[in-house]
């Protein structure tokens, strides 16, 4: 059974996620990504200042926060894309800070990125953009190949589309075919990079029961950057919101009740009317 955390009023944990006293954690039980004392500034313009959190395995982690916060910067840093100036980041008991570039690749086998706006390849058919990772990094054969895609292909409710350009397809169609190739390769850990942006709500709510169900079904651990709240605070199990270099986590019920201002005032300006959430729970007379 897979690990779940607990939904309480407690105040969200700022920063870090810690073990209960006397037992423990290790990465590899509970947290399949874990960074500590992340600092990392392009230039002289600081994006974390001492870092720290955890994404634990098989769920659904959000990334939140203002323009520029580094959601997609963090992405970067846990596919090994960048490095950080200081500190460590754990995947599944290795830190990759420390890794060569050759030893990075195998980590990087284990993760699947879905690109800001799919990021599909124009020249190429929707079959062979999906076939590509597994004809760059595979000893498959062509006809294994045509087998995995086609399943992919169905897994995200695209059956029949491999024979189509990218630019015949529909924006959700689109990420949904971009989603297919990330996890192609049946990785433990799928980055999506703002997977709701540009698309109309009938569009997002598909988006959102498909990565439902992937992470169901198959298991993955999903983690999710996403100005889109609504469809943050269904589908996350852990909302990471990055402010001031670093962050405060917690489940979207713990932030709607944080103390912490800055938080408080994000989210009461984007859950101002939405049914089912209020910033905080209400106490009986």
């Amino acid at each position: 059974m897979r690990p779940r955390l607990r939904k309480s009023g407690k105040k969200p944990i700022v920063a870090t996620m810690r073990a209960a006293p006397g037992k423990r954690r290790s990465v590899s039980e509970v947290d399949r990504i874990q960074l500590e004392g992340i600092h990392l500034a392009f230039g002289t313009r600081p994006v974390y200042r001492a870092l720290d959190c955890r994404f634990p395995r098989g769920q659904i982690s959000v990334l939140m926060g203002g323009s520029g916060a580094g959601k997609s910067t963090l992405l970067r840093l846990m596919a090994g894309l960048i490095r950080p100036d200081q500190g460590r980041i754990v995947i599944a008991g290795e830190d990759i800070t420390t890794l060569s570039e050759r030893d990075l690749f195998r980590v990087r086998e284990r993760i699947g990125m879905l690109f800001q706006g799919g990021a599909l390849l124009d020249a190429m058919t929707v079959f062979d953009n999906v076939a590509l990772p597994l004809r760059e990094h595979s000893k498959l054969s062509e006809a294994d190949i045509r087998a995995e895609v086609e399943r992919r292909l169905a897994a995200v409710g695209l059956p029949d589309t491999g024979g189509l350009m990218p630019r015949e397809l529909s924006g959700g169609m689109l990420r949904r075919a971009a989603l297919a190739r990330a996890i192609v390769t049946d990785p433990e850990i799928v980055l999506c990079d703002e997977p709701f942006s540009g698309l109309d709500p009938l569009n997002v709510r598909r988006i959102e029961a498909l990565l439902i169900e992937l992470n169901r079904r198959l298991g993955l651990t999903l983690i999710v950057t996403s100005h889109h709240l609504p469809s943050s605070l269904r589908m996350a199990s852990q909302l990471v919101f990055l402010i001031d270099g670093g962050a405060v986590v917690g489940t979207p019920q713990e932030l709607l009740a944080s103390e912490d201002t800055r938080v408080r005032e994000f989210l009461e300006a984007e859950t101002a009317g939405m049914p089912g959430f209020q910033a905080v729970p209400e106490v009986a007379s």
